[in-house]
């Protein structure tokens, strides 16, 4: 298959890819950043993919239950997976820590990550949920 366009090889490398988040230097070997995040919103356009940060696209699929576009991950899942991609060190949640010991037996809402030895400014949000950091 003859790929023409920059837009024809990011969706290919996309559904080649195991990994459900991208940044635009994941494509940095095809083009300059301004027109691969130019095609990366193409394809936003298109629903292939989804923004959930600045610089930083998730896979999509339709719902089988509503048939709107969603993300293939929780929009914490993504968050992680962007965080281990910039370079910063994610552990589990407090909250997470004390039910896995049995301390309490209330489930963590799962929209917040844990962060290791480091600030985190970037927000990460999909149809109006955002995640929140724990530092420590």
């Amino acid at each position: 298959m003859a790929l023409k366009t920059l837009k024809q090889k990011i969706k290919y490398r996309i559904s080649r890819s195991k990994d459900s988040v991208f940044l635009i230097r994941d494509f940095a070997d095809l083009s300059d950043p301004a027109q691969v995040s130019r095609a990366l919103r193409s394809l936003e356009k298109q629903e292939k993919i989804q923004r959930i940060s600045r610089g930083v696209y998730a896979k999509a699929k339709k719902s089988p239950l509503t048939g709107d576009t969603i993300t293939v991950k929780p929009i914490s899942s993504l968050a992680k997976d962007a965080l281990k991609k910039l370079g910063v060190e994610v552990v589990t949640t407090t909250g997470f820590d004390k039910y896995n010991q049995g301390e309490t037996n209330q489930i963590p809402l799962g929209r917040q990550v844990a962060v290791k030895n480091s600030r985190v400014s970037r927000k990460f949000e999909y149809k109006g949920r955002k995640v929140t950091y724990e530092y420590r």
